[in-house]
């Protein structure tokens, strides 16, 4: 996306339109003891309409799988070529594949969603640094706030696959982690792909955080480290059949 251009929302603007800051800026950075007399109301219209725009587009989309992973990955590093592989064994398995829409690491997850025929999810997010969707998606929603967008992320999704990445990236993980723990979702597989780069996480969770008491033993259960994509897929089908029989089970119990 050009230096020039911003997307805020389904809104694009270019030149002298293009603002200073972000919406979830404005948000965050409060200016004033009454400031949210006169903008933070009319904020909550805006965020309504985000979710309800997010739950319009993606209703319909069947089990999906959400990969997440680096932004600044070039597309000519093993990893984005990893990403690929995740993308198209995800199709081939009947998911839907949803990114962050950038480029990097999501642009090769998207990319090998699209080339194996599968549904390829971006959901873009406003940025400071313009990131823009990338050209693999056939499914794309913007997004002007984080939390609008990262409940997508979950409520259409059956499972995580995380390749490796900075903060964005461990945000969205350790989100997951959390919802997963305190059972707010089941069935939920997390699965993290490279184990040289996140062999020192595990080890770190494992020694000084569950030593402390800060987690208990089985919460290291909750993800799987691995660099065999064909066991990452063949664990979020596990979790699809799982899912399905639970979802057969309650409708049985309503209408029995």
């Amino acid at each position: 996306m050009p230096k020039d251009e911003h997307t805020s929302g389904p809104t694009t603007l270019r030149g002298d339109l293009v603002p200073g800051s972000t919406t979830d800026q404005r948000l965050l950075d409060g200016r004033g003891a009454s400031d949210w007399v006169h903008t933070d109301p009319w904020r909550v219209m805006r965020i309504q309409a985000e979710f309800v725009e997010g739950f319009g587009a993606l209703a319909e989309l069947g089990p999906a799988i959400s990969v997440f992973g680096s932004a600044r990955t070039p597309d000519s590093a093993p990893e984005y070529h990893l990403a690929q592989e995740v993308g198209q064994g995800l199709a081939k398995a009947g998911f839907a594949v949803i990114t962050g829409g950038g480029p990097g690491a999501m642009a090769g997850a998207n990319q090998g969603a699209h080339e194996a025929g599968g549904v390829s999810v971006g959901l873009g997010i406003e940025l400071p640094f313009e990131q823009g969707m990338n050209q693999w998606v056939n499914l794309g929603v913007n997004f002007r706030y984080f939390f609008a967008r990262k409940t997508m992320f979950v409520k259409y999704a059956q499972g995580f696959i995380v390749l490796p990445g900075g903060f964005g990236t461990f945000d969205e993980l350790f989100e997951a982690l959390v919802l997963v723990q305190t059972r707010k979702v089941t069935s939920f597989p997390i699965v993290l792909l490279g184990t040289d780069y996140w062999q020192g996480l595990i080890d770190w969770l494992a020694g000084p955080v569950l030593e402390r008491g800060m987690i208990k033993a089985v919460d290291l259960d909750l993800v799987t480290v691995t660099d065999d994509v064909e066991k990452a897929v063949g664990l979020m089908v596990a979790a699809r059949l799982e899912h399905a029989a639970h979802a057969a089970a309650d409708e049985s119990a309503v209408t029995g």
